[in-house]
């Protein structure tokens, strides 16, 4: 039975409409044909692209400059695994930042091995230490162009010369320093990468993540690989998603005002032992980041109190207002605590020699009053310090 025809109208919506259809009629088997085979445009079946996912992927791909139509994913790791797992075969080797995010790491130390993919890690400060990391069989390197939750700034462009020169594909996630402070395509990578459920949708309540490619045949593969494995995500968290990137701009523009504020107020606190931000002179990477981001600090910081776990605890507790959660890119600022979330499964030892201990913590700046968000820590900090 076709459903009943929507009313007409000589007016449109000013608001993208969500279309929850999972399958799309066609009126003959000519006609859906056609329709796989490019001479029409046309939906079928949502798992093969949805109308409000395709209106976020071009949003992005605007905003990457992306050379190709990009892919919207259910979630920021089913984008990296696009990548690593749709693009790549068996015998290839992956060399990874030693600071990817927590779940990339895990896909390339337990899942990519058991594909017959080889993975190692690489300090991305280093591009000598990458250099020396290749393999004859070195397919792709992943990188972030800052590092979570250390904040260290990677030599993307040092990197990237590299593997032009070695003839390696390079995938850069953007999810922490977004298109407005970094562009991957003119730094010469081969594939870009988001969370969108982070910065890019902004408000906590979305699922989704982002891939695209600069080259035709790899961006029809992570099409066919996202479609075959089901990873296109839902309309109603790309309807929203498309509300929250309106406003993108605005939100990044006021979380790095005040980020950059916050951050020099932590660093004249009593008990705090060490503040990163990129654009703070004290920061090892500070000229480079300077570079690469444009004077931009993002979002993100990080410092350090007493490394006990009784001066975490009394941080977090008196941090009113502020939510403790492993999360980032929200409108509400948020406090992490590697150890006890991100970084949890590495061993003490292991963690002291990324740079994390106890003490330290993360903080995704929010759209808060700065004057009242610097109150709020200096009270958090100082029972830390107490305790």
């Amino acid at each position: 039975m076709r459903p009943d025809p929507l009313p007409e109208s000589a007016s449109r919506p000013v608001v993208t409409p969500l279309s929850p259809s999972v399958v799309y009629a066609s009126d003959t088997p000519d006609m859906l044909d056609s329709q796989y085979e490019g001479g029409l445009s046309g939906y079928t079946y949502s798992r093969e692209g949805h109308p409000n996912a395709d209106v976020v992927a071009a949003r992005i791909d605007r905003m990457e400059g992306a050379p190709n139509p990009g892919v919207v994913t259910g979630s920021g790791m089913a984008a990296v695994s696009a990548v690593l797992m749709g693009c790549l075969s068996s015998g290839d080797h992956v060399l990874g930042g030693n600071q990817l995010y927590g779940r990339s790491l895990r896909l390339m130390s337990e899942d990519l091995p058991r594909l017959g993919i080889t993975t190692s890690l690489a300090d991305p400060t280093d591009v000598d230490a990458f250099a020396a990391a290749i393999r004859p069989e070195t397919r792709l390197i992943l990188l972030e162009a800052v590092s979570n939750p250390t904040l260290r700034v990677a030599d993307l462009k040092g990197i990237a010369a590299l593997a032009k020169k070695r003839g390696i594909l390079l995938a850069i996630d953007n999810t922490f320093t977004t298109p407005a402070a970094l562009s991957p395509y003119e730094l010469g990578a081969d594939f870009v990468i988001h969370s969108v459920t982070k910065l890019l949708a902004g408000h906590s309540d979305v699922m989704l993540g982002y891939v695209s490619a600069a080259d035709p045949a790899m961006a029809e593969r992570l099409r066919v690989f996202s479609v075959t494995t089901g990873m296109v995500g839902s309309p109603f968290d790309c309807w929203l998603a498309e509300r929250g990137m309106l406003s993108f701009d605005l939100r990044f523009a006021r979380a790095q005002e005040t980020a950059a504020k916050l951050a020099d107020h932590l660093a004249g606190l009593p008990g705090v032992q060490r503040v990163i931000y990129p654009t703070r002179t004290d920061h090892p990477d500070h000229a480079r980041a300077m570079d690469l981001l444009g004077g931009q600090g993002c979002n993100m910081l990080s410092f350090e109190v007493a490394p006990t776990r009784a001066a975490a605890n009394a941080l977090a507790r008196a941090a009113e207002g502020i939510a403790f959660a492993p999360t980032l890119g929200d409108v509400g600022t948020t406090l992490s605590h590697p150890a006890s979330s991100s970084h949890r499964a590495l061993s003490e030892a292991d963690r002291a020699a990324l740079g994390m201990s106890e003490g330290f913590f993360r903080v995704s700046v929010g759209l808060e009053d700065s004057d009242a968000l610097c109150e709020t820590f200096a009270s958090a900090v100082a029972a830390a310090h107490g305790a």
